[in-house]
C-alpha cells in the first residue's frame, strides 16, 4: 500500500530528491518552501510502507486577480518503481480537490513537455484536461509546453448546496500497488 497524505516541512527534502530522480525542471529548496508556506494543501507526498516518498504533487493558487481564481500544478513526480499504480491520479486528485474546496479555485492549470506522452496521456484521458494552448520554448532547453486545463464541474444537490465534482473517491487516502 501508498498512503496518500498531505506534505510536511520534513518531506521536501525527499520531495526534492524524487524531483530530480524524475524529471528535468528542479527547483531550489527556496522553491518548495514558499509553496509549502503559501499553500500547505495543495503539496500531497505518496508514502511507501517503509516510509519513504515515492512521489508528491506541488501546487499553488495563481495570483493574478484579473482572472477567476484557478490553481495550478508545479510538479508532479513518481519514482519509475510505482508508476502505473494510480500514484499520480491520486495525488492529482488530492490537490485538485484542496484547490477547489478550500481556495475556491474555478479550474485548474498545468504545463506538459509535449514529448511527454506517458503524462499527456494520465492528464488527457484519465484526468480530463483539455489543451488549451502550445507555448512556445517553455522549457528551458527550448522543448514547447502543451499549457492544459481541467475546469471544476458546479451542481447542485437535492437541497441546492454547491457540490463540485472535482475528484473521484480515494477510499482513505490509500492506494493499492
Amino acid at each position: 500500500m501508498v498512503n496518500i497524505r498531505m506534505a510536511r516541512v520534513d518531506d521536501l527534502l525527499k520531495m526534492q530528491m524524487t524531483n530530480l530522480w524524475c524529471l528535468p525542471e528542479n527547483y531550489q529548496m527556496k522553491y518548495y518552501f514558499y509553496h509549502l508556506l503559501s499553500w500547505p494543501q495543495l503539496l500531497w507526498v505518496a508514502e511507501d510502507f517503509d516510509g519513504a516518498i515515492v512521489g508528491y504533487v506541488l501546487g499553488k493558487m495563481e495570483e493574478d486577480t484579473s482572472k477567476p481564481p484557478h490553481g495550478h500544478i508545479t510538479s508532479l513526480a513518481v519514482l519509475r518503481t510505482h508508476r502505473k499504480r494510480g500514484i499520480a491520479t491520486s495525488l492529482m486528485q488530492r490537490s485538485q480537490q484542496e484547490m477547489h474546496a478550500v481556495f475556491s479555485a474555478k479550474y485548474v492549470s498545468l504545463h506538459v513537455r509535449k514529448t511527454n506522452r506517458a503524462a499527456f496521456h494520465l492528464y488527457t484521458e484519465t484526468l480530463q484536461y483539455k489543451t488549451a494552448d502550445v507555448e512556445k520554448g517553455y522549457y528551458a532547453d527550448g522543448e514547447d509546453a502543451y499549457y492544459m486545463r481541467k475546469d471544476f464541474e458546479s451542481t447542485k444537490d437535492e437541497d441546492g448546496m454547491d457540490c463540485t465534482k472535482v475528484m473521484e473517491k480515494v477510499s482513505l487516502n490509500q492506494v493499492q500497488t
